[in-house]
């Protein structure tokens, strides 16, 4: 085995964490967090385009605090809301959206908090935490 198949390796597995948990974040269709919402779960929508550098950083916080705390998987259903196709949108402009890197918790019909353009951990756990309580 050479030194690049060993890094090669060593690096896929390195990902291997990140790329699962990805999965675990639903892409955004319409009607998608109301059936969600209906069915009595938390929902957590992060609205991000995959150029903005604070929606990134926001993304590698959730990965973060997702990674170190499984119950946040329990009790939020994520969903990714692409600021370019639907942040515009009757229901993006329903819930108050302005920007891109919003981050809105919700249960029910309720809006429990969210966080916008705020990359610091603390705010984001602080706001992922409403849905463990």
């Amino acid at each position: 085995m050479t030194r690049r198949e060993v890094f090669l390796g060593a690096s896929a597995l390195a990902l291997l964490p990140h790329a699962a948990s990805a999965e675990e974040m639903l892409t955004y269709t319409p009607g998608l967090p109301e059936q969600r919402l209906a069915a009595g779960e938390t929902v957590l929508i992060d609205v991000s385009a995959p150029w903005c550098g604070t929606c990134r950083a926001q993304g590698r916080a959730i990965e973060a605090l997702r990674g170190a705390n499984p119950a946040y998987d329990g009790a939020i259903t994520f969903i990714r809301m692409d600021w370019d196709t639907h942040g515009r949108s009757d229901y993006a402009r329903s819930l108050g959206v302005q920007r891109r890197s919003t981050l809105i918790l919700m249960r029910g019909d309720a809006i429990l908090g969210q966080v916008v353009a705020d990359t610091r951990t603390e705010s984001i756990q602080a706001l992922m935490d409403l849905a463990l309580g």
